[in-house]
Formats: C-alpha cells, structure tokens, sequence
C-alpha cells in the first residue's frame, strides 16, 4: 500500500539510475525480473513503483500467499500522478482503472494485482 496525496513517486529510473554503481544495476535488474519487466525499464518510469512492487511480491512470498497487490491509496482530489501509475501499468500491459483491481501474472504464475483507491478528502483536514 502506498499513500499518497499530491507528492510524487519520487525520482524517474533516468534519475535514480545516473551513473549507476554495480549494486544499483544488481538491484534495478533483481527487481525487474522479479516483477516481469523488461531491464532497464523506460527511464520516465518511477523507482519507487517498482520498489512497492517488489516489496508486495516479495511479502507475498514471505507469508506464502497465492497472490501479491500494490495498491496505491490516493487522497488527490484530482488524482494527481494517476498518469505516472498509469504509466507504470503499462509496462505490464495493463489500463489503470480507478477504484478497480487489474491484474497480470508474475514470472513465477502467481496473479499480481494493482489498484488507485480513492480516499475521502474529508479526511485531508485534521
């Protein structure tokens, strides 16, 4: 589950991957065939992504579930980087779809699933 309200996924892969040293080509590359994406990614995709991807997969196969999801809970009203989400997905194939699940299939045959769920604003004030 990753929060958000109007911040960023933080730095593009073309940021985060600037002269990259041999531990963050190990960790980009383990990451990707993790998730099942073609290495290196395009570099406007965001880090963080697939970070929070991994680490699903990754809890997943620590408590031995059948399935993974990185959920993406959004308090945007204007759900502000849903293209970035979006464009993230795309890498797998699939439309983001507010509010809804989407699903593809890991390297290993487990389901990985995605969603933008949408918080109440009203829960944007204290």
């Amino acid at each position: 589950m990753e929060g958000k309200v109007n911040e960023s996924f933080g730095p593009t892969i073309r940021e985060w991957y600037v002269d990259p040293s041999p531990g963050k080509q190990q960790r980009l590359a383990f990451l990707c065939d993790l998730v099942g994406v073609q290495c290196p990614p395009p570099g406007d995709a965001h880090y963080q992504l697939f970070h929070r991807t991994a680490s699903a997969v990754i809890e997943a196969e620590r408590f031995k579930t059948d399935d993974a999801a990185m959920v993406v809970h959004s308090f945007s009203p204007e759900n502000k980087w849903l293209d970035a989400y979006a464009a993230f997905l795309n890498l797998f194939g699939l439309a983001a779809r507010p509010g809804q699940l989407v699903s593809t299939e890991l390297p290993d045959g487990r389901p990985l699933h995605f969603g933008w769920a949408e918080g109440d604003p009203q829960f944007l004030s204290a």
